[in-house]
């Protein structure tokens, strides 16, 4: 049975991530932080940990990336998980009797139309699964919380209402990482990161390796560099497989192009088509 960490407590989405990657029979690690997840890794406690990289409503998760960079592990797979919210309350509890929701910041954003539609003010809470664990330990009349709702049954909540994201297509990318690369399935990403040289057009000759390969991309970010002010890091994702020969050919080119790469991993990944709602 494969364990695997996660960041947040029992409930989080990312342990139904977890789930949905692995199916039930997968003992998951509950990690405080992003930092926990990696220190687990590379202590050999868990076989892999799986780190939530963006969000299709709020774009990407801070710091995620840099930790990839910053540690020897290899991404294993993508996960994609389509996100659900639900409003939980003490058992008993009814629509018309809540006054405030708590839950993450990100997930009151998402669900910011339906609060305003039933008048429930929306509290910041530093967790959705710890807001669902802590409004069970301390139950108040009139507060409710948004969460998963596994949290909502694993903490024996009252489900007022379920699916009240604002928008469908509320999705979060997550990387699992391990060591090892993983064998070329039948769909691949590669993710590197590297940085160019100080020259003009350092960008575009970089770029026009993947065009001249047929090489197609699908994310492109620049993130501040630490120590070095005003010199970006670019992390890239393209189709295909280190393996394969146009990719190993693009990475000797880039190797001469730019003055940093590093490849974070290729792994087998989910089609955009296949997503469903």
């Amino acid at each position: 049975m494969p364990k695997v960490a996660y960041q947040g407590i029992p409930g989080a989405n990312s342990e139904i991530a977890v789930r949905q990657h692995f199916g039930e029979d997968v003992e998951a690690h509950p990690c405080q932080d992003f930092n926990q997840l990696f220190d687990a890794l590379l202590t050999d406690a868990v076989d892999y940990s799986l780190l939530p990289v963006e969000n299709a409503f709020s774009g990407s998760v801070s710091g995620a990336y840099e930790l990839l960079l910053d540690h020897d592990v290899r991404i294993q797979a993508e996960v994609i998980l389509h996100v659900h919210h639900a409003l939980l309350a003490n058992q008993g509890a009814a629509l018309d009797d809540i006054k405030q929701a708590r839950s993450h910041p990100q997930a009151l954003l998402q669900c910011e139309r339906f609060l305003k539609r039933n008048s429930i003010k929306a509290v910041g809470w530093y967790d959705t699964a710890g807001a669902a664990q802590d409004l069970a330990e301390n139950p108040e009349p009139g507060v409710a919380v948004i969460a998963s709702k596994l949290a909502g049954e694993l903490y024996d909540l009252e489900l007022i209402a379920n699916e009240i994201e604002d928008e469908q297509f509320n999705y979060t990318r997550f990387l699992l990482m391990g060591h090892g690369d993983p064998e070329p399935s039948d769909y691949n990403k590669t993710s590197i990161v590297f940085a160019t040289r100080n020259r003009p057009a350092a960008l575009y000759e970089c770029l026009g390796e993947f065009a001249k390969r047929d090489l197609n991309l699908t994310k492109l970010e620049s993130r501040p560099r630490r120590n070095r002010p005003w010199e970006p890091l670019f992390y890239l994702d393209f189709e295909g497989h280190w393996q394969d020969p146009r990719c190993q050919e693009l990475l000797m080119q880039l190797l001469q192009l730019t003055s940093f790469v590093k490849m974070l991993g290729s792994y087998p990944a989910v089609r955009s088509g296949t997503v469903g709602m």
